[in-house]
């Protein structure tokens, strides 16, 4: 995050400064105003106040347009950060997902990434922003005070510096009892049903009401502000109207400390999440790319594999797909069809010969392979966006005809136009298996890749909509691999390999009149 950070320091820089010329601003009109207040008490000539009248005119509203300034420019500092750093973290977990063993899932990673970005973000705006602020009011209000009184400076220093060390050494326990609480809700919500037949539910209440405990980090803030202002009191000022506005001063100042145990908190939580979102970038890639990639394939594409290994998983796989080519793969699960995927796409490392148009896949560019070759994996994620935003996903470009040309091919445009702002309706947690599975597959087919892959891409759907769906797809002249469980469909291929644990155990090719009579 701090390194994303780094070419909108500038804005940084002058949001911190605003919003630490808006605390001091308030903690002088707060000051000012006692002085107000304490000196026409004594009923003085209004010359001798009118300066101070506009002083605190002035400083009420520099306080509003200085805090302004501060979220203005803050927020947009740090939102351009996280945009960077979101797009980086994107770059470093893509080749992760599809990784042999699936050590990271698309869905958890994107899940994951949102919340540990948004805890980094929280770290500038809430823990590092308040801990400047506060430190710099509190040696700015410490050297004025010193100024017109040196105890009284040296009291406001020690007060401020304990109730720093007190609200973060208390922010770690407040955060502990947080977290149980946070634990026992859950329980209490998940075993609402069996408490209830038990009879048991008011006590466990009463249990996790019980976890609860006011925050000792703020208590502690506020008990040292009210001795150090009681401190103040006891000083030999010389005037009734400094003691006033010394003591109004240290309960003033201490306003700029209160956020400190949040503060505390928020720095835990964007700790654990700046040390997930460094992990993907520490992870080695799954494949080495090639310090000088042989040129980008281009169409049509034959793509030749022999001997083919991947270690554990695949063992001596032979399959050639030659233009316009359709090729079944079916068997148990975790006999290698979704590896050979992953291989074909150039997310495993493989031994043997895997080639494309008589060049091996590793001397190709990856990302040069994934633009032939691609399609419908697994671990494809529906985003919390629009129909269209997750369609043009595949093609940014693409008109209202392609997008229904897709749409009606996978049976879902009498769905999308049902609607109630049809390709602008946002989806994603509220759709089905089915729905979910055909958004993918038309999101797949709208990228129109020389080589589609297809990894179960009916499933969810009934019979009779996943055999139309299917026989559609595979109408198409573009090579296709589809991994598949049902035997429906497999008369519309060319060829069938039957894989298990590894090995090819049948390879058929289908008849002509059968795929025809399909």
């Amino acid at each position: 995050m701090l390194r994303s950070l780094v070419p909108h320091w500038r804005g940084l820089v002058v949001a911190v400064c605003a919003a630490v010329l808006a605390e001091l601003s308030a903690v002088a009109l707060t000051g000012t105003a006692a002085w107000l207040i304490a000196r026409a008490a004594q009923q003085p000539p209004l010359a001798a106040i009118a300066l101070a009248i506009v002083v605190v005119r002035a400083l009420s509203l520099g306080r509003g347009v200085l805090r302004y300034v501060d979220r203005l420019l803050g927020h947009d500092a740090v939102l351009a950060a996280v945009a960077d750093l979101r797009t980086t973290t994107y770059q470093a977990l893509r080749p992760l997902a599809p990784a042999r063993g699936g050590s990271v899932h698309s869905g958890e990673a994107l899940t994951g990434v949102v919340a540990d970005v948004d805890a980094l973000q929280d770290l500038v705006l809430r823990c590092l922003t308040p801990a400047a602020v506060a430190a710099a009011v509190g040696v700015t209000a410490s050297a004025v005070a010193a100024l017109i009184v040196p105890a009284a400076g040296v009291v406001l220093a020690c007060g401020m510096l304990c109730a720093a060390v007190l609200s973060v050494l208390f922010a770690g326990d407040d955060r502990r009892r947080e977290a149980d609480l946070s634990a026992a809700t859950v329980d209490l919500v998940r075993g609402a049903a069996d408490l209830a037949a038990f009879g048991a539910s008011a006590r466990f209440v009463f249990r996790g009401l019980g976890r609860r405990r006011p925050g000792w980090a703020t208590a502690a803030i506020v008990l040292t502000q009210g001795l150090t202002a009681t401190m103040m009191t006891r000083l030999d000022t010389g005037s009734a109207v400094l003691t006033t506005v010394l003591t109004v001063l240290a309960l003033a100042v201490f306003d700029v400390v209160l956020p400190l145990p949040a503060a505390a908190r928020t720095f835990t939580r964007a700790r654990e999440a700046a040390s997930r979102l460094a992990r993907p970038h520490h992870t080695p890639p799954p494949v080495d790319e090639p310090e000088n990639p042989v040129p980008a394939p281009s169409s049509p594409v034959t793509v030749e594999l022999a001997g083919l290994r991947v270690p554990g998983v695949l063992d001596d796989v032979t399959l050639t797909l030659e233009p316009g080519r359709k090729v079944a793969v079916v068997g148990p699960s975790g006999s290698g069809k979704s590896t050979l995927l992953a291989v074909l796409m150039r997310f495993v490392e493989y031994e043997g010969q895997a080639r494309l148009n008589g060049h091996e896949l590793r001397a190709h560019d990856s990302d040069d392979v994934r633009r032939v070759i691609t399609g419908l994996t697994q671990d494809a994620h529906v985003f919390h966006a629009s129909v269209r935003a997750n369609l043009t996903l595949a093609k940014p470009d693409a008109t209202d005809d392609e997008l229904r040309a897709v749409a009606a091919k996978t049976r879902l445009l009498d769905w999308i136009e049902s609607l109630p702002r049809g390709w602008d309706t946002v989806v994603g947690e509220g759709m089905s298996g089915g729905q979910r599975r055909r958004l993918l597959l038309a999101r797949a087919l709208l990228a129109d890749p020389p080589v589609l892959l297809l990894d179960e891409p009916t499933e969810g759907l009934d019979a009779e909509t996943a055999d139309a769906i299917l026989r559609d797809v595979l109408a198409d002249d573009r090579t296709c691999v589809l991994v598949t469980h049902r035997p429906a469909g497999l008369a519309a291929v060319d060829e069938v390999l039957a894989l298990d644990r590894g090995r090819l155990v049948a390879q058929a090719e289908v008849r002509s009149d059968a795929s025809a009579a399909v």
